[in-house]
């Protein structure tokens, strides 16, 4: 074998090589997109089926509520069943090994959040009691954000709660959403020399949320903020969602 062939033959192997894991570093890539998707999707649908309940909860009438951490869950179950046709009791096959791994994480963190308002949902002669999506999504994000690797929160560029002010990369992107149609998607980059993927999520204010947040602005709304003057469709926020590349 003449040395020429020999080092076609190198250079054939080591292409073969490059072409595999430049093959599963995408693969991972396209993974850890896919999981992040359906992680603010399910976040999403926690503050959804929260929102659904929102007068059951204000009511100042009614003691015991009957919105379990158990109902919760059944519910988001199905909600997200509607949303993705995926279910999370029996995950799919296609579904990636990493959203296998966290979305139980957030849905059982999802749990905790609803149990441990149970007192404050439940108690009679008070109205409003601040346990309302934004407040759920805050407190399921922290949690699950302290049980993975991935780190998740709710922003905005006008924090109410500190804890979600926006980073730089998030507070660029969501000037950057504000420009935009309330059915502009989620943004999705690899930042870092490709270390991190980066993902956000936008909210926009529905009609319910303008009696906290909308008009006259500046007069304070029943939990005591000053109200935003926001319009329904406006950005509220987004979900955030930092993923390390390399997480199986």
């Amino acid at each position: 074998m003449t040395s020429r062939v020999c080092l076609l033959i190198v250079l054939t192997l080591a292409c073969l090589f490059l072409w595999r894991d430049f093959g599963l570093a995408q693969s991972q890539r396209e993974a850890s997109e896919r999981s992040a998707h359906y992680l603010t999707t399910l976040l999403n649908v926690g503050r959804l089926i929260v929102e659904r309940h929102q007068a059951l909860i204000n009511d100042p009438q009614k003691g015991d509520k009957g919105f379990t951490p158990d109902v919760f869950e059944q519910e988001v179950i199905e909600e997200f069943f509607r949303q993705t046709s995926i279910d999370l009791k029996r995950p799919p096959a296609h579904l990636p090994d990493l959203a296998k791994e966290l979305l139980p994480i957030l849905l059982e963190s999802g749990k905790h959040v609803v149990a441990d308002a149970q007192l404050v949902i439940n108690q009679r002669g008070i109205g409003y009691k601040n346990f309302i999506p934004a407040t759920y999504g805050s407190q399921a994000s922290r949690k699950f954000s302290s049980r993975s690797p991935v780190k998740m929160k709710q922003t905005t560029l006008n924090p109410r709660n500190l804890k979600n002010t926006p980073d730089a990369y998030e507070e660029r992107v969501l000037k950057q959403l504000a420009t935009q149609s309330a059915s502009a998607g989620p943004v999705a980059e690899w930042v870092d020399g490709g270390k991190t993927l980066r993902v956000l999520k936008p909210i926009y204010y529905s009609q319910d949320c303008l009696a906290c947040h909308g008009s006259p602005q500046g007069i304070l709304d029943i939990s005591g903020y000053p109200r935003e003057g926001a319009r329904e469709g406006d950005l509220a926020g987004a979900i955030s969602v930092q993923i390390p590349a390399g997480i199986p």
